[in-house]
């Protein structure tokens, strides 16, 4: 099968699953979205959204958000983990925001990715569906998926995003983004999935099963040749093969 071929057959099981998919992460505008969206860095969706009331009660806004301090944030977005961090970035990118855009969240990826905890795959999903920009965000559920279907090799982050928006039509990157994410946590997860019982990888996975490898983290290393298999072509061209070191010996000597 064709990979263009593939591409399509999976976005038809996609728009037949999930025809209008809503962003997971509860908010009301740009900018609480842009905070959802931080806090839910290795934390899951749900847990994000029992703990923004609380802190949206609070401020729901640059300019109160910038008035608090960090303990103050920290305290109640503990239970998203990595908290010191992410109060810091979120108290200093409303400060921030005040200061320099005017209480509003910018609207391009250079002046996104230039505040403090905020990436390109924050920026992209701000972008995306706060402002309607064309972005296709990569988070590991689309990284993981586009590698077991065949779409991309795994190796970064970055050529995952690039394949993708290759293979679909520009106007689809936000619906395919949500689908993506939904359908794997529903259908294709990362452990213990059963490639025959899933609606794609039954019949596009390349090596179902198989995780995408850590972003930079490049392709496999080749396996060195076996032992057995090195003293045999030694064997054969002639050359003594090298002796095995005594470990059972050593072991009793130490």
């Amino acid at each position: 099968m064709k990979l263009a071929e593939k591409a399509r057959r999976i976005q038809e099981v996609l728009d037949r699953l999930y025809p209008e998919p809503a962003v997971p992460l509860d908010h009301q505008d740009p900018y609480t979205l842009l905070i959802a969206v931080l806090l839910s860095a290795q934390c899951t969706d749900k847990r994000v959204n029992r703990t923004t009331p609380a802190l949206f009660a609070l401020a729901r806004t640059p300019e109160s958000m910038a008035r608090l301090t960090a303990d103050e944030v920290r305290e109640i977005i503990k239970p998203c983990g990595l908290s010191p961090a992410k109060s810091k970035a979120i108290v200093g990118l409303s400060k921030i925001l005040v200061e320099r855009f005017g209480g509003r969240v910018p609207e391009t990826f250079e002046e996104l990715e230039s505040l403090p905890g905020v990436g390109h795959k924050t920026a992209s999903v701000v972008m995306s569906h706060a402002f309607k920009q064309l972005a296709f965000p990569v988070d590991t559920h689309i990284h993981r998926l586009a590698h077991r279907w065949g779409l991309s090799d795994g190796s970064s982050v970055e050529r995952t995003e690039r394949d993708l928006k290759q293979l679909f039509p520009e106007q689809d990157w936000e619906r395919l983004h949500l689908q993506i994410i939904y359908f794997g946590r529903e259908h294709c997860p990362a452990l213990r999935h059963v490639p025959a019982q899933c609606p794609i990888c039954s019949w596009a996975a390349a090596r179902a099963g198989i995780p995408a490898p850590a972003p930079g983290s490049g392709p496999a290393p080749a396996r060195a040749a076996p032992k057995r298999a090195i003293r045999r072509r030694a064997k054969a061209a002639g050359a003594p093969a090298a002796r095995q070191p005594q470990r059972r010996r050593a072991a009793r000597a130490q």
